[in-house]
């Protein structure tokens, strides 16, 4: 654990410097991922260097809000709070304006990140991904919300791995043993919408990368088939330029 962790530090220090950049801009929901790529980043430029924003919505837990603010303070980060009600709301009086879970939820990913960019471009400093793995090849994710980042210090890390490398960088038991969740709905949870549990899911990913995609059991033909639902999320946008991409 230790080497991959200077491996990633190393990744965001060099592209940093690659870069220009003065500092770094993460999105913190209090969840796993976003806590551990604050902390590499952290531990990489220094915690002075990385601006966490915690951006809660209407249906965001308390809970979740306290735990971003005691990694922060765990980890050195400079914390800010900004609700986004106020912009969702907003959107609701637009005419035409659809109130559903799916599409609030889905909007609120994207202003979030609009946010994100305002205070990057501010400060002159890179938005900081948290996606990983196993999010990645499922299409878990938000076109142009949560999926948009600078850099992706954990893209390679299937979530099984974020949770071990989490635990030998000491985080915050609170946040380790919460439910994954986007948090865009009350009660939603991640396992719930991917209909299996994150190591069964990580066991089919690593078999059917090794075998070439081809599905030889039931849970891997359930996890193939989300990796092609999702796999639009993936490939660069269809164009005259870029011609149509296959999709595995």
């Amino acid at each position: 654990m230790i080497r991959e962790t200077e491996r990633i530090r190393n990744f965001i220090r060099e592209t940093c410097d690659a870069t220009g950049s003065r500092r770094i801009v993460i999105g913190l929901s209090g969840g796993i991922d976003s806590a551990l790529a604050a902390a590499l980043a952290a531990g990489a430029v220094g915690g002075e260097i990385v601006l966490g924003l915690t951006l809660p919505s209407a249906v965001t837990p308390q809970e979740d809000i306290e735990d971003a603010g005691a990694l922060c303070r765990a980890f050195g980060i400079t914390h800010r709070v900004i609700g986004i009600a106020p912009v969702v709301n907003a959107y609701r009086r637009t005419e035409g304006f659809e109130d559903t879970p799916y599409l609030v939820g889905n909007l609120m990913a994207r202003t979030r990140m609009a946010l994100l960019y305002y205070h990057a471009n501010r400060i002159g400093g890179l938005v900081c991904g948290t996606s990983n793995r196993s999010e990645y090849l499922l299409g878990y994710c938000t076109k142009h919300g949560d999926d948009a980042a600078d850099l992706q210090p954990i893209l390679h890390l299937y979530k099984t791995d974020v949770y071990a490398l989490s635990r030998s960088l000491g985080l915050p038991e609170a946040i380790l043993g919460k439910e994954p969740s986007a948090g865009l709905w009350p009660g939603q949870r991640d396992e719930d919408e991917l209909g299996m549990p994150y190591p069964e899911i990580d066991r089919a990913l690593i078999a059917l990368e090794r075998k070439g995609w081809e599905a030889s059991t039931p849970a891997e033909e359930r996890v193939l088939a989300l990796v092609r639902k999702g796999a639009h999320k993936r490939l660069p946008v269809p164009s005259l330029l870029t011609g149509t991409p296959g999709i595995p």
